[in-house]
């Protein structure tokens, strides 16, 4: 979709006020497509700010300060082997970074949970990733955005579903509604990937991350559709991707096999490998991984995406 066509849409599609970035705001105005309704599971907040058995997806904004505001944000999708979300270090963390750099954010708690009976498996958690594109897009003028520089970030699973949306953007998923929001783009124009589960076909996936999302006996052939380094093209956005060697959960071979697929299709992309991190660092990084915002810092910058230092 245009410039223009996006702009013009974009006053009849708002549907929300700036919210205050404590405030969660619901993700769909009715009941949210696919689960079981009435919901089977009640929502639960460790002190640590994972969510589990989410029913209701919702989101909150970050807005740029005004004096640094870039016109960029980013959706943010924290981790949690779509069976919990990180919503504090892989979410809000990342937002008031961002924020630092002029970049508003908006943190999404999509539906997970451990729960088959749920049924939260694909597409649901996508449905969720995709709307909240799309609502990024439908208030860009409430919030003071560019709508051709909304991209999404991810962390583990989150970075899972966030090559989901980079890639699978142009695939119909049944159940989305056909209403001015979903009418809009949701594909993103740039994507970050932190140590993110990338396939579902290998043994180097992470296997409780598949079977949250897939369930126990997967569609035929549905690892292999969602596993997104083979859904690369070359109408993928830019990508940035950091993954430490020694992560013991999910290789590091999901960001390089990704990475490569980008380079095959002329896709741009940054791919940083670190020797020491683990997993799940989030911001707080350890050895060789404890400055990496600076390289996201730079990548941010070179795309014109933040404010000038």
């Amino acid at each position: 979709m245009s410039r223009t066509a996006i702009i013009s849409m974009l006053a009849a599609c708002a549907t929300y006020a700036t919210p205050a970035a404590t405030d969660w705001k619901n993700l769909w105005p009715d009941t949210p497509p696919g689960g079981t309704h009435p919901a089977t599971i009640t929502e639960t907040v460790s002190e640590r700010g994972h969510f589990s058995d989410i029913s209701t997806p919702q989101f909150k904004f970050f807005p740029a300060p005004e004096d640094k505001h870039s016109g960029a944000a980013v959706v943010i999708f924290p981790g949690g082997a779509y069976g919990v979300v990180a919503a504090g270090h892989e979410g809000d963390d990342y937002a008031n970074w961002l924020n630092q750099q002029g970049i508003s954010a908006m943190v999404v708690k999509y539906r997970v949970s451990r729960k088959q009976a749920a049924g939260m498996q694909f597409p649901v958690p996508l449905l969720d990733a995709r709307r909240a594109i799309r609502t990024a897009r439908s208030n860009a003028t409430e919030w003071n955005l560019d709508p051709e520089k909304i991209g999404v970030m991810g962390s583990s699973a989150g970075g899972h579903l966030a090559s989901m949306c980079a890639t699978l953007w142009d695939q119909t998923l049944e159940l989305e509604p056909d209403d001015p929001v979903d009418q809009l783009s949701c594909r993103p124009d740039f994507a970050i990937l932190i140590y993110p589960v990338i396939s579902l076909s290998t043994d180097w996936t992470h296997k409780g991350s598949r079977r949250n999302l897939l369930g126990t006996t997967p569609a035929p052939g549905l690892q292999e559709k969602l596993s997104t380094d083979l859904r690369v093209t070359e109408n993928t956005p830019p990508c940035f991707l950091l993954h430490a060697a020694d992560d013991p959960g999910v290789p590091a071979r999901n960001s390089l096999e990704f990475a490569s697929a980008c380079l095959d299709h002329k896709v741009p992309v940054v791919c940083h490998l670190l020797s020491q991190g683990g997993h799940g660092f989030g911001l707080n990084g350890k050895g060789d991984s404890a400055n990496w915002p600076r390289l996201l810092a730079d990548w941010l910058a070179n795309r014109k995406l933040s404010t000038p230092r």
